[in-house]
């Protein structure tokens, strides 16, 4: 074994470990954005923010672990949810879907952004996928009607009125991960 072949293990050693650390930071700064709560059919929280800086910050492969890590630790029982819910049977509940469809905003912003180099381009395709996953979940889940009329009521019930906050959201998200430091060679 040469010298050059261990400080390239050492490197990549290195780099896991801080990948660790920093999916684990992360998964914990979802974890405390799903706690700021307003109760409603779909409640608002600032879980949208934790996946926006989440993905800004780490890009789109290591974001997209720290979501699904963030999504397992509710299943095995972690009260990670908003208000303070584990379990599988809140996940398979009626906005069960949004919180799915954070993974695929995690999958969709790191497609896009590899192809187009935008990481607000990627995170509004993603929050459209998460949407209309979590409306497809809603209308079937809880209101039992996947027609016109049930994707409607689920359309103004659960994407309306997170459409301003959510892209403030985003928008901060951008911000802040313009203040620091990268942290992954890629998205």
């Amino acid at each position: 074994m040469n010298i050059l072949t261990v400080k390239t293990r050492t490197h990549n050693t290195k780099n896991k470990i801080k990948s660790a650390v920093l999916i684990s930071l992360f998964t914990a700064i979802i974890t405390v954005c799903s706690f700021f709560t307003v109760p409603a059919a779909v409640p608002f929280t600032l879980q949208t923010f934790g996946v926006f800086i989440a993905l800004a910050v780490l890009g789109g492969k290591d974001g997209t672990v720290c979501i699904c890590l963030y999504i397992i630790l509710g299943v095995i029982g972690i009260p990670v949810f908003s208000g303070f819910n584990a379990g599988p049977g809140y996940l398979l509940g009626a906005t069960g879907g949004f919180i799915l469809g954070f993974v695929l905003t995690g999958l969709i912003y790191r497609l896009v952004f590899r192809l187009s180099g935008n990481k607000a381009l990627a995170m509004l395709t993603g929050l459209c996928a998460c949407y209309l996953f979590g409306t497809l979940w809603y209308a079937g889940m809880y209101l039992h009607s996947l027609t016109i009329k049930g994707l409607s009521t689920a359309f103004a019930v659960c994407v309306l009125p997170f459409i301003i906050p959510d892209l403030f959201k985003m928008a901060l998200a951008l911000l802040i991960s313009r203040k620091l430091p990268a942290v992954t060679e890629g998205s």
